[in-house]
């Protein structure tokens, strides 16, 4: 089972009381998560005493900061720790402020250190990544041009000149596992960005219109070549590159004789068998298969289990 339930407090009650970024930046016990260019600070373990323990396995900790350790930034509520304690988050522009890692400590991106930290740790470097890059990358109205203002905390903008409020996006995304009748073997394709050297889940964005179910008919038989017999949702995953909510299904096909790739977006299309596929989740064999850190893995290791 892959579906996770909420793990963090984003303490929304609270982004609409007066002055609160201040307020909180001013108290003792809050904690500050800086992003700079969609990279965090992370707190590497010490992969010398782990043993046979392969690195990708060890855990990984989010280093958090005073606000005083910050200078110029946008700043945004994440919510709340375990103990109460309030996280903000610090989007700066670049490294030159005031924030020096220590030998033990790398600045990291979603796709490295994400498969490496704890559930909590790693809801709040989605949401700050996400947060982040909306803060940087909006600054004025869509509508007017006009500047606007950060309100509510960090989780939304007002215009200055036509007051029209706006707040951050998220774009729908589907990606599917696609298996076949006998559900013994898993289609999986090349996306010709990868060079071939790995074979993913199907993917791809809602169009203007359309329901989850008809995106996922629509991008199966486009990039596939193939039609479904059914489908179900297993899960979903929040990905800011730069604002995706992808929403993770299975699927069974029709025909699988008839898979293709569509020869653009995907250059290959493969059939898989369990074990083949096994052996690539162990990092063996001649075929890559997505990270840790992406629902496309969870999807593929979710097939996997069913029946092993």
């Amino acid at each position: 089972m892959i579906i996770q339930g909420p793990t963090l407090d984003r303490a929304a009650e609270i982004r609409t009381e007066p002055d609160v970024i201040d307020r909180l930046r001013a108290h003792a016990t809050t904690r500050v998560l800086v992003v700079r260019d969609g990279r965090v600070r992370v707190a590497l373990p010490d992969a010398s005493s782990a043993g046979p323990v392969p690195r990708e396995a060890l855990v990984s900790t989010l280093v958090l900061v005073a606000p005083a350790e910050v200078e110029d930034a946008i700043w945004a509520l994440l919510g709340r720790d375990a103990a109460g304690a309030a996280v903000l988050l610090a989007a700066t522009a670049d490294d030159t402020g005031t924030i020096d890692a220590a030998p033990e400590e790398t600045w990291l991106g979603l796709r490295d250190i994400a498969g490496r930290l704890h559930a909590v740790d790693a809801e709040l470097l989605v949401e700050a990544v996400a947060l982040a890059g909306w803060l940087r990358d909006a600054p004025f109205c869509p509508a007017c041009g006009g500047t606007a203002d950060v309100i509510q905390a960090g989780w939304s903008r007002r215009c200055r000149s036509c007051g029209r409020e706006h707040f951050p996006r998220t774009d729908p995304a589907v990606i599917v596992a696609v298996e076949s009748v006998d559900g013994d073997k898993l289609l999986l394709g090349a996306n010709a960005n990868w060079g071939g050297r790995m074979y993913s889940c199907f993917a791809g964005f809602a169009e203007a219109g359309e329901s989850l179910e008809q995106v996922v008919h629509r991008e199966i038989e486009e990039e596939a070549g193939v039609r479904l017999s059914a489908i179900r949702y297993i899960s979903s995953q929040a990905w800011p590159y730069p604002r995706s909510l992808m929403i993770g299904f299975r699927a069974v096909v029709e025909d699988e004789s008839v898979a293709r790739a569509d020869g653009e977006e995907i250059i290959d299309v493969r059939w898989f068998t369990r074990a083949e596929i096994g052996t690539a989740l162990e990092g063996g064999g001649t075929v890559g298969l997505p990270g840790s850190a992406s629902i496309a893995r969870a999807l593929i290791r979710d097939w996997y289990e069913d029946r092993t």
